[in-house]
C-alpha cells in the first residue's frame, strides 16, 4: 500500500446512534486527493475514466466534490490510480469476524449521507467485502462494472436495481444477485431510509490482510 501523504486522507469518527465524519481543517475531500493523484501520475480524466470504467462526466464531478463515489466506484479509481482505498478513506476494521448490532461503526465518503457498515473482516485471501449501506431517501448511484459478483439484499425499505437494460425493484427480504461484469446501478427512489446488506468480490479494503 502507498503510504504517502497518508496524513491527508479522510478520517471518520463514530458517535453513538448518528454518525459523522470528522473533517479537518485544510484536509482535502476525496475529490482533491483523487485530483492530486491523477495530476502526480500525469493522467488525464478520460484516461482514468478507462481505466476506472466511469464516465468522464462523472470523474469530473467527483473531483470537484459535485459527486460522491460509491465504494465499488472508488475502487476502481483506486485501482486506476494504482493505490489501495485507504490512501483516500479509512474504515473501521473488523479482525476478528465477528460484529454486533449496535456496537458497529459507521462511515461515509465525504459529507455523504450515504452510511457504510462495515462486516468483513481483514485476513490473508479473504475475497467477499460485505457491508451494511443506509441509503437516503432519493440517492441514486453511478453506473459501473468491473470484474466479480455481489449480492445485495434489502433489509429495510426499497430500492430500484438496473442491471444492464433490466430494472428490478425490491423491497424488504428481496435479493439479488448478479455479476459485476454487467453494468449496474441502484437507487432509492422513496421518500424514507433504505437499508440494504450488500456483499461482493469487489477488493474493497485490504489492509492487512497480507500481513495476517
Amino acid at each position: 500500500m502507498i503510504n504517502a501523504d497518508l496524513d491527508q486522507r479522510t478520517e471518520f469518527v463514530a458517535s453513538g446512534g448518528g454518525e459523522e465524519r470528522s473533517h479537518h481543517a485544510g484536509t482535502p475531500l476525496v475529490g482533491g486527493l483523487i485530483r492530486e493523484r491523477r495530476r502526480a501520475m500525469n493522467m488525464t480524466l478520460k484516461e482514468l475514466g478507462e481505466l476506472a470504467n466511469l464516465s468522464v462526466g462523472f470523474l469530473s464531478q467527483v473531483e470537484r466534490d459535485q459527486a460522491t463515489p460509491s465504494l465499488g466506484a472508488l475502487s476502481m479509481i483506486s485501482k486506476g490510480l494504482d493505490v489501495e482505498m485507504e490512501f483516500f478513506v479509512s474504515s473501521p476494521a473488523v479482525h476478528r469476524g465477528r460484529t454486533r448490532q449496535g456496537e458497529r461503526e459507521s462511515f461515509s465518503v465525504d459529507d455523504s449521507s450515504l452510511k457504510y457498515e462495515r462486516l468483513g473482516a481483514d485476513f490473508a485471501g479473504k475475497a467477499l467485502s460485505s457491508f451494511i449501506i443506509t441509503v437516503p431517501a432519493g440517492y441514486k448511484s453511478e453506473q459501473v462494472s468491473h470484474e466479480g459478483e455481489e449480492i445485495i439484499y434489502i433489509l429495510e425499505g426499497e430500492v430500484v436495481t438496473y442491471v444492464e437494460n433490466e430494472k428490478v425493484i425490491l423491497g424488504p427480504g428481496d435479493s439479488l444477485h448478479f455479476r459485476s461484469t454487467r453494468t449496474h446501478s441502484w437507487e432509492n427512489v422513496k421518500d424514507e431510509v433504505c437499508r440494504i446488506l450488500w456483499t461482493g468480490t469487489v477488493p474493497i479494503f485490504r489492509n492487512g490482510a497480507s500481513q495476517k
